[in-house]
C-alpha cells in the first residue's frame, strides 16, 4: 500500500541534503521540493541534489520544482547554457518565441530531473509599475497575456514540464511586495470578474499558484490563499479553475501567524498543497509533524499532473530553435531590474528574522 503523500512543496537550506533532510523527505513523503539559488551550484551539483531528494522520497512522480521565468527571476542563470528574456520583452516579439523560450528552458530543467516550473505569470503590467512584478508580464492587455502565457504553458506541457500559471488571480493595482507586506484591493466583485475574465482560459490547465492578496469585497479578513470564500466562489468558481491549487509561499510576510498557522488556515481554506522555501529545519519539521496528506479531489487533480510529467515528448531540433531565439533577442537582454523580492526575503531570513 503507497504512503499518503503530504500536502506541501518543502524546500532545503543547501547545494545538498543534509542527514537530517533525508530522513525527513523519507519519513514524511511530501509533494516535493522547490529549488532556489541558493540550492544551485554547478550542473552536476544539482542534478545530484535533484538524485538525493528523488531518492529520499522514494516516489516516481515527486514534483522538483523552480522558479525559471526568465529575465530577472531566473534561479538556473549561473548554471544555464543560455540566459532568458523577461516576459515583458517576449510579450514585444511574435508570441511563438513565448513557445520557443519554454522548449529551451524546458531542455535545461529535464536534464537537472526538475519537472515543474513556477511559470508563466498572469499578471497584467500596471501603470505604476509593482516593483515585485516589473519585467514579469507580457503586457497590460489581459487578451495578450492569455495568447503569450497559453503558447508557453503548452510548450511546457509538451515537453513534460509542469507549468504553474501564478499568480491566481493576480495582484491587480496593488504595489506592495507580497513577500515583504499585506496586499490587498477594494475593486467591487464586478470589477475584480471584468479584470480577470482571461484567465478562464486557464481552467483546464493542470497547476496554478494562489496570490497572497486581500480582495476586500468577497473576503475582508484573509488573503485569497487562505480563504476559503475566495478559493470555492472565484477561483473555483467564477474563473472555473478545476487544477491543482498550490499556495505561493507561505514564508511570505503577506501572511500573518505562524508558519504551522499559515499553513492550516492554507489547507482549511481549500488550497492542494502548501510551498514552503525558506529550508528552515524547525519549519519544515512542523510542517511534516502535522501530517495534512493530499485529499481524495488533490489526488484527482494529481493524477493530471503525473500524466505531463509521463508525456511522450516531441523530438524538436533544440540547436536550431536556440539559434532562431538568439537571433531575435541579440542586444535585447541588458535591462536591468535590479530587484529580486524572493531573495531579499531569503536574506532577512538568512540574517535571523523569525516569522
Amino acid at each position: 500500500m503507497s504512503k499518503p503523500i503530504l500536502s506541501a512543496i518543502l524546500s532545503c537550506t543547501g547545494t545538498h541534503l543534509t542527514d537530517e533532510e533525508k530522513y525527513l523527505f523519507s519519513s514524511s513523503n511530501p509533494l516535493g521540493v522547490t529549488l532556489f539559488a541558493r540550492n544551485v551550484l554547478t550542473k552536476e551539483q544539482t542534478r545530484k541534489l535533484v538524485e538525493d531528494i528523488k531518492n529520499a522520497i522514494n516516489r516516481e512522480d515527486v514534483l522538483i520544482a523552480i522558479d525559471e521565468e526568465g529575465g530577472r527571476v531566473s534561479r538556473l542563470r549561473p548554471i544555464m547554457s543560455s540566459d532568458f528574456v523577461s516576459a515583458e520583452i517576449l510579450g514585444q516579439s511574435p508570441v511563438e518565441y513565448a513557445g520557443m523560450q519554454a522548449d529551451l528552458i524546458s531542455a535545461e530543467m529535464l536534464s537537472l530531473g526538475i519537472n515543474v516550473n513556477y511559470a508563466p505569470v498572469i499578471d497584467k503590467q500596471g501603470l505604476p509599475e509593482n516593483p515585485v512584478l516589473k519585467g514579469r508580464c507580457f503586457a497590460a492587455d489581459g487578451e495578450k497575456i492569455a495568447r503569450y502565457a497559453e503558447t508557453m504553458a503548452q510548450a511546457y506541457i509538451n515537453n513534460g514540464i509542469i507549468p504553474c500559471i501564478k499568480h491566481f488571480p493576480t495582484h491587480f493595482s496593488a504595489q506592495e511586495d507580497p513577500h515583504l507586506n499585506t496586499l490587498q484591493t477594494e475593486l467591487p466583485v464586478s470589477d475584480l470578474e471584468k479584470e480577470t475574465a482571461y484567465l478562464q482560459r486557464f481552467r483546464n490547465y493542470p497547476m496554478a499558484m494562489t496570490a497572497h492578496i486581500i480582495l476586500k469585497s468577497i473576503d475582508a479578513k484573509f488573503p485569497v490563499t487562505m480563504s476559503a470564500k475566495v478559493i470555492s466562489d472565484f477561483l473555483r468558481g467564477y474563473l472555473g479553475f478545476a487544477g491543482f491549487l498550490l499556495s505561493d509561499a507561505i514564508d511570505m510576510h503577506a501572511l500573518q501567524g505562524n508558519i504551522l498557522n499559515r499553513a492550516r488556515a492554507s489547507w482549511d481554506a481549500g488550497v492542494d498543497a502548501v510551498c514552503y522555501c525558506s529550508g528552515i529545519y524547525k519549519d519544515l519539521y512542523a510542517l511534516c509533524q502535522e501530517k495534512r496528506f493530499m485529499t481524495e479531489k488533490s489526488l484527482i487533480r494529481f493524477a493530471k499532473i503525473k500524466k505531463v510529467i509521463h508525456n511522450t515528448r516531441e523530438k524538436k531540433d533544440i540547436d536550431d530553435i536556440k539559434g532562431r531565439y538568439t537571433r531575435e533577442f541579440a542586444g535585447k537582454n541588458n535591462q536591468q531590474y535590479g530587484y529580486d523580492a524572493t531573495e531579499t526575503l531569503n536574506q532577512m531570513l538568512k540574517k535571523g528574522e523569525n516569522l
